[in-house]
Protein backbone atom coordinates (compact mmCIF):
# COMPACT_ATOMS: atom_id res chain seq x y z
CA UNK A 1 0.00 0.00 0.00
CA UNK A 2 1.40 3.56 -1.09
CA UNK A 3 0.80 7.07 0.51
CA UNK A 4 0.83 10.01 -1.97
CA UNK A 5 -0.73 13.21 -1.90
CA UNK A 6 -3.93 14.95 -3.93
CA UNK A 7 -2.83 17.44 -6.43
CA UNK A 8 -5.27 20.83 -5.66
CA UNK A 9 -5.32 21.02 -9.08
CA UNK A 10 -6.26 17.09 -10.15
CA UNK A 11 -9.72 16.90 -10.39
CA UNK A 12 -9.78 13.55 -11.88
CA UNK A 13 -7.99 12.82 -8.53
CA UNK A 14 -10.40 14.64 -6.64
CA UNK A 15 -13.26 12.96 -8.28
CA UNK A 16 -12.01 9.19 -6.84
CA UNK A 17 -11.34 11.02 -3.62
CA UNK A 18 -15.26 11.93 -2.92
CA UNK A 19 -15.94 8.71 -4.54
CA UNK A 20 -14.21 6.61 -1.68
CA UNK A 21 -15.21 9.61 0.72
CA UNK A 22 -19.32 8.82 -0.29
CA UNK A 23 -18.68 5.51 0.54
CA UNK A 24 -17.11 5.10 3.32
CA UNK A 25 -18.69 4.79 6.92
CA UNK A 26 -16.27 6.89 8.62
CA UNK A 27 -16.03 9.68 6.76
CA UNK A 28 -17.42 13.06 7.13
CA UNK A 29 -18.44 16.28 4.79
CA UNK A 30 -14.97 17.54 6.24
CA UNK A 31 -13.29 14.92 4.00
CA UNK A 32 -14.71 16.04 1.13
CA UNK A 33 -11.81 17.48 -1.63
CA UNK A 34 -13.20 20.62 -2.05
CA UNK A 35 -12.08 22.20 1.42
CA UNK A 36 -8.15 21.74 -0.02
CA UNK A 37 -9.18 24.59 -2.55
CA UNK A 38 -10.34 26.47 0.35
CA UNK A 39 -8.13 26.67 2.81
CA UNK A 40 -5.06 27.41 0.40
CA UNK A 41 -7.43 30.07 -1.35
CA UNK A 42 -9.61 31.65 1.26
CA UNK A 43 -7.17 31.32 4.23
CA UNK A 44 -3.86 30.89 2.24
CA UNK A 45 -3.05 27.73 4.45
CA UNK A 46 -0.50 24.92 3.03
CA UNK A 47 -2.45 21.59 2.79
CA UNK A 48 -1.58 17.98 2.63
CA UNK A 49 -4.17 15.87 1.19
CA UNK A 50 -3.27 12.48 1.96
CA UNK A 51 -4.55 8.96 0.61
CA UNK A 52 -3.69 5.47 0.74
CA UNK A 53 -3.70 3.97 -2.20
CA UNK A 54 -3.57 -0.18 -3.52
CA UNK A 55 -3.26 -0.81 -7.05
CA UNK A 56 -4.65 2.72 -7.64
CA UNK A 57 -7.66 1.78 -5.44
CA UNK A 58 -8.39 4.75 -2.45
CA UNK A 59 -8.18 2.78 0.78
CA UNK A 60 -8.07 6.03 3.04
CA UNK A 61 -7.52 9.93 3.56
CA UNK A 62 -6.70 11.71 5.78
CA UNK A 63 -7.24 15.80 5.10
CA UNK A 64 -4.26 17.79 6.94
CA UNK A 65 -3.80 21.68 6.50
CA UNK A 66 -0.69 23.90 8.65
CA UNK A 67 -1.64 26.93 10.12
CA UNK A 68 1.33 28.69 11.86
CA UNK A 69 1.03 31.42 13.51
CA UNK A 70 3.01 33.79 16.04
CA UNK A 71 -0.34 34.42 18.61
CA UNK A 72 -1.59 30.77 18.40
CA UNK A 73 1.08 28.43 17.72
CA UNK A 74 2.33 26.39 14.64
CA UNK A 75 0.29 22.84 14.20
CA UNK A 76 -0.76 20.46 11.46
CA UNK A 77 -4.79 19.63 11.98
CA UNK A 78 -7.10 17.50 10.24
CA UNK A 79 -9.24 19.58 9.82
CA UNK A 80 -9.13 23.21 10.31
CA UNK A 81 -12.58 25.15 10.15
CA UNK A 82 -13.83 21.43 10.46
CA UNK A 83 -15.57 19.74 13.30
CA UNK A 84 -14.41 16.48 12.60
CA UNK A 85 -11.58 15.24 11.15
CA UNK A 86 -8.73 12.96 10.91
CA UNK A 87 -8.44 9.39 9.03
CA UNK A 88 -11.19 8.12 7.18
CA UNK A 89 -10.06 4.25 6.05
CA UNK A 90 -11.59 1.27 4.94
CA UNK A 91 -8.85 -0.81 6.79
CA UNK A 92 -6.48 -0.36 9.92
CA UNK A 93 -3.80 -1.32 7.88
CA UNK A 94 -4.43 1.89 5.40
CA UNK A 95 -5.32 4.16 8.59
CA UNK A 96 -2.10 3.28 10.51
CA UNK A 97 0.07 4.03 7.52
CA UNK A 98 -1.68 7.38 6.95
CA UNK A 99 -1.32 8.19 10.80
CA UNK A 100 2.64 7.45 10.53
CA UNK A 101 2.76 9.49 7.65
CA UNK A 102 1.41 12.89 9.00
CA UNK A 103 3.59 12.29 12.27
CA UNK A 104 6.35 12.32 9.79
CA UNK A 105 5.19 15.14 8.03
CA UNK A 106 4.72 17.02 11.18
CA UNK A 107 8.41 16.14 12.49
CA UNK A 108 9.33 17.41 9.08
CA UNK A 109 7.34 20.81 8.98
CA UNK A 110 8.53 21.29 12.97
CA UNK A 111 4.96 21.81 13.93
CA UNK A 112 4.35 22.45 18.01
CA UNK A 113 1.63 19.49 17.67
CA UNK A 114 -0.16 17.38 15.62
CA UNK A 115 -4.39 17.26 16.16
CA UNK A 116 -6.59 14.88 14.70
CA UNK A 117 -10.25 16.08 15.23
CA UNK A 118 -11.56 12.50 15.68
CA UNK A 119 -16.00 11.55 16.46
CA UNK A 120 -14.46 7.80 18.36
CA UNK A 121 -11.02 7.81 20.00
CA UNK A 122 -8.03 5.92 18.27
CA UNK A 123 -5.34 6.55 20.88
CA UNK A 124 -5.67 5.89 24.35
CA UNK A 125 -2.15 7.32 25.01
CA UNK A 126 -2.28 10.60 23.24
CA UNK A 127 -3.67 13.47 25.24
CA UNK A 128 -7.10 14.49 24.41
CA UNK A 129 -9.34 17.67 24.73
CA UNK A 130 -12.60 17.17 26.14
CA UNK A 131 -13.92 20.52 25.70
CA UNK A 132 -16.22 19.85 22.63
CA UNK A 133 -19.42 17.65 22.19
CA UNK A 134 -21.56 17.24 19.04
CA UNK A 135 -25.20 16.63 19.11
CA UNK A 136 -26.90 14.24 16.30
CA UNK A 137 -30.55 12.84 16.16
CA UNK A 138 -32.53 10.73 13.38
CA UNK A 139 -34.89 12.72 11.41
CA UNK A 140 -38.46 10.84 11.82
CA UNK A 141 -40.54 9.92 8.88
CA UNK A 142 -43.27 12.09 9.17
CA UNK A 143 -43.32 16.19 9.68
CA UNK A 144 -45.32 16.00 12.53
CA UNK A 145 -43.69 13.28 14.52
CA UNK A 146 -40.73 15.35 14.54
CA UNK A 147 -42.41 18.14 15.67
CA UNK A 148 -43.73 16.20 18.58
CA UNK A 149 -40.38 14.62 19.59
CA UNK A 150 -39.14 18.34 20.49
CA UNK A 151 -39.33 18.83 24.06
CA UNK A 152 -42.76 20.23 25.29
CA UNK A 153 -41.32 24.45 26.07
CA UNK A 154 -39.00 24.19 23.27
CA UNK A 155 -41.85 23.15 20.95
CA UNK A 156 -44.09 25.98 22.51
CA UNK A 157 -41.10 28.49 20.77
CA UNK A 158 -41.31 26.85 17.70
CA UNK A 159 -44.94 27.64 17.77
CA UNK A 160 -44.62 30.99 18.90
CA UNK A 161 -42.47 31.94 15.78
CA UNK A 162 -45.05 29.93 13.60
CA UNK A 163 -47.81 32.26 15.46
CA UNK A 164 -45.53 35.29 14.95
CA UNK A 165 -45.97 34.91 10.79
CA UNK A 166 -42.39 34.23 10.13
CA UNK A 167 -41.00 32.89 6.75
CA UNK A 168 -38.24 30.82 5.60
CA UNK A 169 -36.36 31.02 2.33
CA UNK A 170 -33.45 29.50 0.61
CA UNK A 171 -30.79 32.36 -0.83
CA UNK A 172 -29.15 32.40 -3.45
CA UNK A 173 -25.61 33.96 -2.28
CA UNK A 174 -24.34 34.66 1.52
CA UNK A 175 -25.49 38.44 1.57
CA UNK A 176 -28.71 38.57 3.58
CA UNK A 177 -26.42 35.27 6.31
CA UNK A 178 -23.52 37.40 6.83
CA UNK A 179 -24.96 40.17 7.46
CA UNK A 180 -26.84 38.55 10.44
CA UNK A 181 -23.40 36.11 10.94
CA UNK A 182 -20.95 39.03 11.20
CA UNK A 183 -23.39 41.14 13.73
CA UNK A 184 -24.03 37.90 16.14
CA UNK A 185 -19.94 37.44 16.36
CA UNK A 186 -19.51 40.74 16.85
CA UNK A 187 -21.93 40.59 19.52
CA UNK A 188 -19.86 37.68 21.74
CA UNK A 189 -16.62 39.23 20.62
CA UNK A 190 -15.40 37.02 18.54
CA UNK A 191 -13.75 37.67 15.08
CA UNK A 192 -15.83 37.02 11.47
CA UNK A 193 -14.81 34.88 9.23
CA UNK A 194 -14.31 36.61 5.71
CA UNK A 195 -17.53 36.95 3.74
CA UNK A 196 -15.38 35.69 0.28
CA UNK A 197 -15.08 32.03 2.62
CA UNK A 198 -18.95 31.52 2.38
CA UNK A 199 -19.02 32.34 -1.09
CA UNK A 200 -16.07 29.96 -0.99
CA UNK A 201 -18.04 27.58 0.25
CA UNK A 202 -21.46 27.96 -1.95
CA UNK A 203 -19.68 27.83 -4.84
CA UNK A 204 -17.01 24.47 -3.94
CA UNK A 205 -19.98 23.08 -2.80
CA UNK A 206 -23.18 23.31 -4.88
CA UNK A 207 -26.15 22.23 -3.55
CA UNK A 208 -24.67 20.53 -0.74
CA UNK A 209 -24.34 23.86 0.64
CA UNK A 210 -27.46 25.80 1.19
CA UNK A 211 -28.41 28.78 3.22
CA UNK A 212 -31.83 29.02 5.14
CA UNK A 213 -32.89 32.61 6.17
CA UNK A 214 -36.18 33.25 8.48
CA UNK A 215 -37.83 36.93 7.92
CA UNK A 216 -40.62 38.31 9.83
CA UNK A 217 -43.77 39.93 8.62
CA UNK A 218 -42.44 42.79 6.86
CA UNK A 219 -39.28 40.76 5.11
CA UNK A 220 -36.83 41.61 7.48
CA UNK A 221 -34.11 39.55 7.71
CA UNK A 222 -33.62 37.88 11.73
CA UNK A 223 -31.82 34.65 11.64
CA UNK A 224 -29.88 32.97 8.97
CA UNK A 225 -27.94 29.31 9.16
CA UNK A 226 -25.44 27.84 6.17
CA UNK A 227 -26.02 24.41 6.48
CA UNK A 228 -23.74 20.92 5.10
CA UNK A 229 -25.58 17.99 3.19
CA UNK A 230 -23.98 15.24 3.14
CA UNK A 231 -25.38 11.39 2.40
CA UNK A 232 -28.80 11.45 4.30
CA UNK A 233 -27.75 13.87 6.84
CA UNK A 234 -27.95 17.82 7.28
CA UNK A 235 -25.26 19.89 9.37
CA UNK A 236 -26.19 23.59 10.29
CA UNK A 237 -22.76 24.61 10.66
CA UNK A 238 -22.81 28.35 10.49
CA UNK A 239 -25.58 30.62 12.19
CA UNK A 240 -26.32 34.44 12.81
CA UNK A 241 -28.87 36.37 13.83
CA UNK A 242 -30.83 39.81 14.59
CA UNK A 243 -30.99 40.99 18.13
CA UNK A 244 -34.67 41.28 17.60
CA UNK A 245 -34.87 37.22 16.91
CA UNK A 246 -35.02 36.50 20.52
CA UNK A 247 -38.84 38.48 20.76
CA UNK A 248 -40.12 36.34 17.74
CA UNK A 249 -38.77 33.11 18.93
CA UNK A 250 -36.79 33.60 14.90
CA UNK A 251 -33.53 31.01 16.05
CA UNK A 252 -36.22 28.41 16.87
CA UNK A 253 -38.27 28.68 14.02
CA UNK A 254 -35.10 28.39 11.26
CA UNK A 255 -33.94 24.89 13.20
CA UNK A 256 -37.03 23.72 12.94
CA UNK A 257 -38.38 24.96 9.10
CA UNK A 258 -34.82 23.36 8.57
CA UNK A 259 -35.50 20.22 10.15
CA UNK A 260 -38.77 20.40 8.38
CA UNK A 261 -37.43 20.81 5.18
CA UNK A 262 -34.78 18.08 5.53
CA UNK A 263 -37.65 15.58 6.81
CA UNK A 264 -39.77 16.52 3.57
CA UNK A 265 -36.26 15.52 1.70
CA UNK A 266 -36.14 12.53 2.81
CA UNK A 267 -32.67 13.12 5.31
CA UNK A 268 -32.65 10.71 8.33
CA UNK A 269 -30.12 12.50 10.37
CA UNK A 270 -29.99 16.00 12.28
CA UNK A 271 -26.18 17.04 13.54
CA UNK A 272 -26.80 20.19 15.60
CA UNK A 273 -23.07 20.45 15.28
CA UNK A 274 -20.06 21.05 17.90
CA UNK A 275 -20.10 22.65 21.11
CA UNK A 276 -18.45 23.65 24.37
CA UNK A 277 -19.89 21.66 27.50
CA UNK A 278 -21.10 24.09 29.98
CA UNK A 279 -22.32 26.97 27.22
CA UNK A 280 -25.51 28.32 25.88
CA UNK A 281 -25.34 26.75 22.32
CA UNK A 282 -25.00 23.51 24.57
CA UNK A 283 -28.30 23.94 26.63
CA UNK A 284 -30.23 25.03 23.53
CA UNK A 285 -29.10 21.64 21.92
CA UNK A 286 -30.06 19.79 24.90
CA UNK A 287 -33.37 21.45 25.30
CA UNK A 288 -34.35 19.87 21.94
CA UNK A 289 -34.12 17.02 22.91
CA UNK A 290 -30.81 16.22 21.63
CA UNK A 291 -27.94 14.25 23.75
CA UNK A 292 -24.59 14.98 23.62
CA UNK A 293 -21.99 12.40 22.41
CA UNK A 294 -18.23 13.21 23.52
CA UNK A 295 -15.70 14.51 20.23
CA UNK A 296 -12.45 12.82 20.35
CA UNK A 297 -9.95 15.61 19.61
CA UNK A 298 -6.38 13.65 19.65
CA UNK A 299 -3.29 15.37 20.07
CA UNK A 300 0.46 14.32 19.52
CA UNK A 301 2.39 17.46 21.31
CA UNK A 302 6.18 18.10 19.66
CA UNK A 303 7.25 21.59 20.65
CA UNK A 304 4.71 22.16 23.84
CA UNK A 305 3.88 20.40 26.74
CA UNK A 306 0.04 20.92 26.85
CA UNK A 307 -3.12 21.13 24.31
CA UNK A 308 -3.48 24.69 22.92
CA UNK A 309 -6.60 26.65 24.43
CA UNK A 310 -7.21 28.94 21.63
CA UNK A 311 -11.08 29.42 22.43
CA UNK A 312 -13.34 31.87 23.93
CA UNK A 313 -13.44 30.18 26.96
CA UNK A 314 -9.63 30.52 27.74
CA UNK A 315 -9.80 33.23 31.09
CA UNK A 316 -6.92 34.71 28.96
CA UNK A 317 -8.87 36.17 25.96
CA UNK A 318 -11.37 37.99 28.56
CA UNK A 319 -9.87 41.56 27.93
CA UNK A 320 -9.68 40.83 24.02
CA UNK A 321 -13.57 39.78 23.63
CA UNK A 322 -14.64 42.80 25.84
CA UNK A 323 -12.30 45.41 23.95
CA UNK A 324 -13.36 43.35 20.55
CA UNK A 325 -17.26 44.25 21.29
CA UNK A 326 -16.30 47.71 21.79
CA UNK A 327 -15.17 47.95 18.22
CA UNK A 328 -17.00 49.41 14.96
CA UNK A 329 -18.77 46.69 13.15
CA UNK A 330 -16.81 47.97 9.62
CA UNK A 331 -13.82 47.54 11.44
CA UNK A 332 -14.09 44.81 13.49
CA UNK A 333 -15.49 42.47 9.65
CA UNK A 334 -11.93 44.12 8.16
CA UNK A 335 -9.38 43.19 11.05
CA UNK A 336 -11.78 39.63 11.95
CA UNK A 337 -10.35 37.76 9.03
CA UNK A 338 -6.90 38.60 9.93
CA UNK A 339 -7.48 37.01 13.22
CA UNK A 340 -9.73 34.14 12.76
CA UNK A 341 -7.50 32.61 9.63
CA UNK A 342 -4.71 31.73 12.25
CA UNK A 343 -7.44 30.19 14.75
CA UNK A 344 -9.16 27.31 12.74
Amino acid sequence: MQIDRLDPSDNTGAARWDAFVNACPEATFFHRAAWQGIIREVFRHPTYFLYAHDGGEIRGVLPLARVNSLLFGNALVALPFAVYGGVAADSAEAAALLEEEAQRLAIQLGVDHLEFRNLAARHADWPTQDLYVTFRKEILPEVEANMLAIPRKQRAMVRKGIKNGLSSHIDGNADRFFALFADNVHRHGTPALPKRYFAALLRAFGPDCEILTVTAPDGQPLSSVLSFYFRDEVLPYYAGDDEAARDFAANDFKYWELMRRACERGLRVFDYGRSKVGTGPYAFKKNWGFEAQPLHYEYRLYKRDSIPQNNPSNAKYRLFIAAWRRLPLVLANRLGPLIVRNLG
